[in-house]
């Protein structure tokens, strides 16, 4: 297994707006095309305005498959649509897990 680490740097005040339309528009979405949806993170301390998402994949063929099919989505489109502006960075990362990490 593979996990995604998805990290948002958002906009000063609207870390409350983003989070609510992701959970209104684009989790639902999400869930229904990609993987295994581990965690979703505000940060409180450090550096402020972070939001981190952790998704799960077999492998990186799957990974790929499953965001082809979810970006053809028009009501995927229309979600970023309505976040884009919120956003300032945006990064990803690809985490392989040790052999004694519990998640595998």
């Amino acid at each position: 297994m593979i996990y995604e680490e998805r990290d948002y740097r958002v906009k000063v005040g609207k870390l409350a707006e983003f989070v609510k339309l992701y959970g209104e528009y684009g989790l639902p979405l999400q869930k229904k095309y990609l993987g295994t949806f581990i965690a979703y993170f505000t940060t409180e301390i450090g550096e402020l305005n972070h939001v981190v998402a952790l998704w799960g994949y077999n492998s990186l063929d799957e990974r790929a498959e499953k965001r082809k099919a979810m970006l053809a989505d028009p009501a995927w489109q229309d979600y970023l649509a309505r976040v884009t502006d919120l956003l300032d960075r945006q990064e990803t990362r690809i985490l392989t897990p040790v052999s004694y990490s519990p998640l595998q």
